[in-house]
């Protein structure tokens, strides 16, 4: 690791798509962006829990959905756990599904309305995914120290692991 670069980071991120249906090609390009995109650019280490302080990083992610919960399997770059813990999803129930409407929206708006409905619409595309990051930040608080940023590639990743999608 250079000088620069913060052991509180990812450098790698996994989805555990057991049991999920095959993604469309969209779906999965917009998963590989999100992958991508998280790992350039993050701000993610485990918290101290009751058996003490997280092994020091940098870490991988491992994100999977078990039954109505999203699982966080964290480990260091070279393999050994630092964390794990899931979350409900039911408090993001509605961003996810209002998110995945205005999505739809949008693409069908590219397709036939001028540019200033289309970047009225993208407006609210970005408020709701806003709304969403900012309730898993809150819910990861406790869990692991990271940044709105780095949520909101989180935040997209969980939304792209939903069968519905």
């Amino acid at each position: 690791m250079s000088a620069g670069e913060s052991a509180a980071r990812l450098v790698d991120v996994a989805l555990d798509e057991t049991g999920l249906p095959a993604p469309s090609p969209e779906l999965e390009q917009e998963r590989r962006i999100a992958v991508f995109d998280l790992i350039e650019h993050n701000a993610f280490a485990p918290l101290p829990d009751k058996d003490g302080a997280p092994p020091a990083g940098p870490y991988r992610l491992t994100l999977g959905l078990k039954g109505e919960r999203i699982v966080f399997d964290i480990a260091t770059a070279e393999g050994a756990p630092a964390a794990a813990f899931d979350l409900s999803l039911a408090p993001f129930a509605q961003a996810i599904k209002d998110y995945f409407e205005i999505c739809e929206s949008y693409t069908n708006a590219v397709k036939r309305l001028p540019p200033a409905q289309i970047e009225a619409i993208d407006t609210g595309r970005r408020r709701i995914h806003d709304e969403g990051s900012r309730l898993l930040l809150d819910r990861l608080s406790g869990h692991v120290a990271t940044d709105l940023a780095t949520v909101r590639r989180l935040f997209t990743l969980i939304c792209v692991l939903q069968p519905q999608a």
